[in-house]
């Protein structure tokens, strides 16, 4: 079996509490008892909304609104709470250790991410600054400036409680329980990563593409798993997430959905190869970049 990698030597501050109860039958039975809370309290607050506001639920239920508007994306990912809600309900019952175990260190999350978020900020800033000063398609206005600045504290909200969600199950969750059952990284590593690709696998929206689009998140998720394990919390990976989905959400969308906050669209066919080839090669350089400078941001 491959050992631990010395670097990743602050990565037992989070798995030393996942050896309490390391089985593979209670991980996997949390995964899916978070899985099973996630939609049971969605489908609680599709009832409350059903009854409070039926307008707004009629968009919620068209798959043609869902994520469009700003109404709909912010439910969206507000609804990534209810990840969260099952992460801490799998470990307390079946783990015997506390939500903020998947997270590390309070202290060096929060200064963690806000050391990280200060170099991708500058990173993100020159990107924008520097040429090429388009994506290799045409960017078209979005959501009214004074909107989207209107919004600006909501949507940062919840792109924060999104990735954070998607960090703690993959990074933290996932990631911890197998690292203590498994020493080599090709498990621990691997796996969450695996998962994270597939739920990123969008043949319906992205037809033959979506194989590139999969493999994008693949590797978005390795890297998040290196910086996770090079620090010893959660802040690094969310902070890179939080950067990424912020630029991706906010700024510039795609049409096909999830385009409801953003301030302008992108108008690519993520369906055709060709289109995709003009900015996906972008969006893998900068994950590489985000994840160099994270890098250098916790090198300690």
């Amino acid at each position: 079996m491959m050992r631990r990698p010395r670097a990743y030597a602050a990565h037992e501050i989070l798995v030393g509490p996942a050896r309490a109860r390391p089985d593979l039958w209670r991980t996997l039975l949390g995964f899916i008892l978070i899985v099973f809370l996630t939609f049971m309290l969605g489908g609680f607050a599709d009832a409350a909304l059903s009854t409070l506001a039926p307008g707004r639920w009629s968009q919620m239920q068209d798959p043609r609104l869902v994520g469009t508007t700003p109404f709909t994306m912010l439910m969206l990912l507000f609804g990534f709470l209810f990840l969260t809600v099952g992460v801490a309900a799998a470990v307390t019952l079946l783990h015997a250790r506390g939500l903020a175990s998947v997270l590390g260190p309070w202290r060096a999350v929060i200064r963690d991410f806000l050391g990280v978020a200060k170099w991708l900020a500058i990173l993100l800033g020159a990107i924008w600054v520097l040429p090429p000063w388009d994506l290799g398609a045409p960017m078209v206005p979005n959501l009214a400036p004074g909107l989207w600045l209107l919004l600006l504290p909501l949507s940062l909200a919840g792109v924060l409680i999104q990735t954070s969600a998607e960090e703690i199950v993959f990074r933290g969750y996932l990631q911890q329980q197998l690292a203590a059952r498994f020493a080599s990284p090709l498990i621990w590593v691997g796996l969450p990563s695996a998962l994270f690709a597939v739920g990123h696998y969008l043949p319906a929206e992205a037809g033959g593409n979506a194989i590139y689009i999969a493999l994008w998140a693949g590797l978005f998720g390795v890297l998040m798993a290196d910086l996770t394990a090079r620090a010893g919390n959660l802040g690094p990976a969310i902070a890179v997430h939080f950067a990424n989905n912020l630029s991706s959400l906010l700024l510039v969308s795609l049409p096909e959905g999830l385009n409801g906050l953003s301030l302008y669209v992108l108008e690519v066919d993520i369906a055709d190869r060709e289109a995709l080839w003009t900015f996906l090669p972008i969006d893998f350089a900068t994950m590489i970049l985000f994840w160099l400078a994270a890098r250098v941001a916790i090198r300690r």
